[in-house]
C-alpha cells in the first residue's frame, strides 16, 4: 500500500510483544513500550534516509510499473537494518 514499511512494522510489534502491558493499568510498560518504539523508529530512520514509508524507501508507489522489481532489490537491505536494530536493543 506504500504506508509503513512492513519491516518497521513488525519490528514494532516484537517491542510490543516484548515489553508492552498486559494489564491497563501498566502505565510503565506503556511507557517503556512507547519510548523503545520511538527509539526504534529514529534509529530506523536515521538508516534509511529520514522516512519509514515504504513508498519513500523505494523512491516509488507500489503500485507503479516496475515497483515489486524494486521492492526485491531494496526491501532486504530495509528488514536487515530492522532486525539489527532490534537486535542491538533487546
Amino acid at each position: 500500500m506504500g504506508e509503513t514499511c512492513g519491516a518497521v512494522t513488525g519490528a514494532l510489534m516484537v517491542i510490543g510483544l516484548k515489553y508492552g502491558r498486559f494489564k491497563q493499568e501498566d502505565k510503565e510498560a506503556q511507557k517503556k513500550t512507547y519510548d523503545f518504539a520511538g527509539q526504534f523508529v529514529e534509529r530506523f530512520k536515521s538508516r534509511s534516509g529520514g522516512s519509514i514509508l515504504c513508498r519513500d524507501l523505494l523512491g516509488m508507489d507500489i503500485k507503479a510499473p516496475g515497483a515489486v522489481k524494486i521492492a526485491k532489490e531494496k526491501c532486504p537491505r530495509y528488514i536487515k537494518d530492522a532486525v539489527e536494530i532490534l537486535e542491538e536493543m533487546i
